[in-house]
């Protein structure tokens, strides 16, 4: 546990379920004030809110389209309105779009995906740190990249592009306001065993597993223990990195097989 934490506000985009989840509620541990989002999904967002509660943290369930300005003002305004700050945004929201071949994707696939991942990262990044400049805070935007920033997910140029632009990002933003004490750090999981996630079970859970060195998928309960530390002053002195939460996936995990 991080004793700094205690008492400060987060917003985290996506948390009715899978990675955002874990993250707001490991931020309920460390008895943080935490902004639940959720845009389809409200029962999901009431639990979560809830499970921080039970831990000794405070909640709030907003529901919000984080891909538009006035999604991500009205999370903006419900942390300031609940809890009079914001300390931490956590860029979780994200979108897998179909999978299909570059030449074959519409306009419309494309943008879907490029308007959660990237444009929704860049418009929660842009209003908190707004809000932190305006009011003197030397805060914290984590956001929740993937493997994909680094390596290329056939049959998926829409996503890849969304993580690989994320990266840079985070690395921009980082150096832009760095002298702010504002950091801006990245966090790339692997593959995590969610309730969406389709590479758990049968053939497809095999062949992803030969992929992983540690032979096993990791837990959202994980990424959301290397977020509470990117958040906490224990990692003071990290900006515009991308700390990968991947069973050592982005190891190149086939040269193995040369050996």
């Amino acid at each position: 546990m991080y004793t700094d934490l205690a008492g400060k506000t987060a917003i985290v985009t996506g948390s009715s379920k899978g990675i955002g989840k874990a993250i707001a509620e490991r931020f309920g541990k460390e008895k943080m004030n935490v902004v639940v989002n959720y845009r389809s999904d409200p029962e999901g967002g009431e639990e979560t809110a809830k499970n921080i509660e039970k831990s000794g943290g405070k909640a709030v369930a907003v529901k919000a389209d984080v891909s538009s300005e006035e999604g991500i003002s009205a999370l903006i305004n419900a942390a300031v309105e609940n809890f009079g700050t914001i300390d931490v945004m956590v860029n979780n929201s994200g979108f897998n779009g179909d999978e299909v071949l570059p030449h074959e994707m519409t306009l419309e696939q494309w943008r879907k995906v490029i308007d959660v991942n990237l444009t929704g990262t860049f418009l929660g990044a842009k209003e908190a740190i707004s809000y932190m400049l305006e009011n003197d805070i030397k805060g914290t935007v984590l956001n929740i990249s993937s493997v994909h920033q680094q390596i290329p997910r056939p049959g998926n140029v829409h996503y890849s592009s969304s993580k690989g632009g994320m990266k840079l990002m985070t690395e921009t933003l980082a150096l832009d306001y760095a002298e702010k004490s504002i950091r801006v750090n990245s966090l790339a999981p692997g593959t995590i065993a969610t309730e969406s996630n389709p590479d758990l079970e049968g053939e497809a859970k095999e062949a992803q597993l030969k992929k992983i060195p540690m032979k096993t998928f990791g837990k959202p309960e994980e990424v959301a223990a290397a977020a509470a530390w990117l958040v906490s002053e224990e990692a003071s002195y990290v900006t515009g990195a991308t700390l990968f939460v991947d069973g050592g996936m982005t190891l190149y995990p086939s040269q193995l097989e040369s050996n």
